[in-house]
């Protein structure tokens, strides 16, 4: 942390970083949905299996004419929603969030914390004085 950072300065890079840690989060949930959606997708693979199988041809032949490889937005399969996410949002929330660091806190991490961390730790300590 810079020295002599104000602490309007890093309680407001603290909450840049904050949601910059949400975005985070959001990005995680959407790889887990481009996983999730991946995984129903070659499933589909044993239910067609099954459904020929147990002579419903029909129905099998529905399933992987509809559903297999089918986009889950105009055009686009998962891996595209998340490229474009992340080309279009996350990238730049990141390089928002670093200059600021940069420049207002000589790019350390964090700030807020480290205030939180030393000042919880000075009342621990602080503690151990009083009976």
């Amino acid at each position: 942390m810079r020295v002599g950072m104000d602490d309007k300065t890093i309680e407001a890079l603290g909450k840049l970083r904050k949601a910059l840690e949400t975005t985070e989060r959001a990005r995680g949930h959407l790889y887990s949905f481009h996983q999730l959606t991946g995984t129903a997708d070659f499933e589909l693979d044993d239910a067609i299996a099954a459904l020929r199988e147990a002579g419903h041809a029909e129905h099998a032949n529905r399933v992987q004419r509809e559903l297999t490889g089918r986009n889950v937005l105009p055009g686009r399969w998962t891996f595209q929603i998340v490229e474009e996410y992340d080309d279009i949002y996350y990238d730049v929330f990141r390089d928002v969030e670093r200059a600021a660091r940069d420049d207002l806190a000589g790019g350390q991490r964090h700030g807020l914390e480290k205030q939180l961390k030393r000042d919880r730790q000075r009342r621990s300590a602080a503690a151990d004085t009083h009976p």
